[in-house]
């Protein structure tokens, strides 16, 4: 468990991360750990199954590749050594663009689109803490998916590597992949139950 290890001055690493039980999910924020037990809720599952069901077709045949949780995301500060680096998330889905970010171990800097599915206990994470690392990582599109209300709120990054305010969208609507132009997302399909 994390949080019996002991941290570093500047927290925990990637290096301690992989000392960890396997049985357990967590993640690193610059160096805090997030436990990311309990298992995601059955609906959670539904929406992320049909969600990568549809960026898989639409990749299958391009250079760009979708993962899903549990897919290690390292994200590095500089040029530190990769056992060192402070932050490795799981995001529920990722699209990387560049194969040369993949490796064995999963995505070694920023994807070009990160997707959370947010639950009562990570909507605070998803909305501040990630919103913020993904912001200054250079995540160009993140998209935070709320089941309950069957809405996407998506941040895109603008020419300043800013993300601006998010665009919304209902279950009604069809949602634009901005990295992915001839792609979109019909969320009727995404919140069936």
């Amino acid at each position: 468990m994390a949080t019996q290890s002991k941290p570093g001055e500047n927290g925990f690493n990637y290096g301690d991360y992989l000392l960890w039980p396997e049985e357990e999910r967590w993640e690193l924020i610059d160096g805090v750990p997030y436990n990311m037990t309990p298992a995601p809720s059955r609906r959670h599952q539904e929406i992320l199954a049909a969600l990568t069901a549809s960026f898989y077709r639409f990749l299958e045949e391009q250079e760009c590749r979708v993962y899903m949780a549990p897919f290690d995301v390292r994200l590095p500060e500089g040029k530190e050594r990769e056992d060192k680096i402070r932050t490795v998330v799981q995001p529920d889905l990722v699209v990387v663009c560049d194969p040369g970010k993949l490796d064995d171990k999963g995505c070694i800097g920023a994807p070009d689109l990160v997707l959370e599915i947010t639950s009562p206990s990570t909507a605070r994470k998803d909305l501040k803490e990630k919103l913020a690392l993904y912001e200054r990582q250079g995540v160009r599109e993140y998209w935070i998916v709320h089941p309950t209300d069957e809405t996407v709120m998506v941040f895109r990054l603008n020419a300043r590597s800013r993300y601006g305010r998010p665009d919304i969208f209902a279950k009604e609507d069809t949602v634009p992949v901005g990295i992915l132009p001839d792609f979109s997302i019909v969320l009727e399909k995404i919140f069936k139950k």
